[in-house]
Formats: structure tokens, C-alpha cells, sequence
């Protein structure tokens, strides 16, 4: 299941950048699917199936990330010198509430995609996130050791 989350994660950022994928796919540049195709070897009908299970999940989930939005706006403006506690406590509680159906939403949508898999697939996708992952973690250090070497200014 670790590769779950560490797929999921990746998968439910970039999924949930569909403006900027659309975009990318008119232009030419490769989607996250078919990076992911190209990855571990995805068939057509495996891709079709990521495809569909992306664009249900990723429609319900934009919705409900709207909605947070709208609440955490009208709780911004609440915070005024004659403030209604009632009603931030409220407003903060619906916003707990589509929050945490985002989170539901989020792995089921990882769920679904990672049953898509082959065993083989699953191996695959965990190396290379591992990979990923140790080429971030190098970046950030050097990242580190370069501000560190800079003079205070």
C-alpha cells in the first residue's frame, strides 16, 4: 500500500492540475497518463480505464474543492471587530467536512487507479518512485548546502 500513497499522491496533484494537462495534451507534450503508460507499460484499455476513473473522481473533487474555497472566503470575511463565533465555528465546521470528503474522494481515486495494475506494474511504479524520490531528497541537499555557502546579506 506504500506505493498506493506514493502513486496516489503524485497522481491526485497532477490529476488535479487538468487545466494545465489539457494543455499540455494540445500541445503536443505527453499527459501524466501517458508518462505513466510509458513508466511501467500500460496497455491501451489500462489507459482508457486510468482515464475514466481520473476524469469521474477529478470532476466530483473539483467541485468540492470550490466549495472549500467559498467557505474559507466567507469565514475570512468574518474576522472583523464585531465577529459571530457561532458562525465561524460553523463555517469551519463545513469546511472540515468537505475537506475530509476530498480526502475520501482522493483515495478512492488511488485506489481505483492502483487496481488498474499488474503485480509487475506495481513493482515497477514503486522503483521508480523510490528513484524519484532520492533524486528530490539529493536536489533539496544541495539546495541546502548552496544557501548555506551563501553570505548573509
Amino acid at each position: 500500500m506504500k506505493l498506493a500513497k506514493l502513486f496516489g499522491t503524485a497522481l491526485v496533484a497532477l490529476s488535479l492540475s487538468a487545466p494545465a494537462l489539457a494543455q499540455q495534451a494540445s500541445g503536443g507534450q505527453p499527459d501524466q497518463v501517458d508518462q505513466l503508460a510509458q513508466m511501467v507499460g500500460l496497455s491501451d484499455d489500462q489507459q482508457k480505464e486510468i482515464r475514466g476513473i481520473i476524469e469521474e473522481m477529478q470532476g466530483q473533487i473539483g467541485e468540492l474543492r470550490q466549495e472549500a474555497r467559498g467557505l474559507q472566503q466567507e469565514m475570512q470575511a468574518e474576522i472583523k471587530p464585531d465577529y459571530d463565533e457561532d458562525s465561524i465555528r460553523e463555517k469551519a465546521e463545513e469546511l472540515g467536512d468537505v475537506t475530509g470528503e476530498i480526502a475520501a474522494l482522493s483515495s478512492l481515486m488511488q485506489a481505483k487507479v492502483d487496481s488498474v495494475f499488474t503485480e509487475e506494474q506495481r513493482e515497477e511504479l514503486d522503483k521508480r518512485m523510490k528513484q524519484m524520490q532520492q533524486q528530490m531528497q539529493q536536489q533539496r541537499q544541495m539546495m541546502q548546502q548552496q544557501q548555506m555557502q551563501q553570505p548573509a546579506q
